[in-house]
């Protein structure tokens, strides 16, 4: 289904920048590349790897920082 939006000219020409800099073939193309991007946030579950919380907190702070 095509339909018709306005936008002002100054988005326009952010949009074809945006498909220009996506290598999008269409404007639907390039919104959804940008859309898809800004909403898939990857999960951070397991970047630390198994350490314990104590390793962790002592690699962050030295004794002679703490007040």
């Amino acid at each position: 289904m095509k339909t018709t939006i306005q936008i002002n000219q100054s988005t326009l020409e952010l949009l074809k920048k945006v498909r220009d800099n996506t290598q999008s073939s269409s404007y639907d193309e390039a919104i959804k590349k940008v859309i898809l991007k800004n909403t898939n946030k990857e999960s951070l579950f397991g970047y630390l790897g198994k350490k314990s919380k104590k390793e962790i907190l002592k690699v962050l702070r030295d004794k002679s920082d703490r007040f």
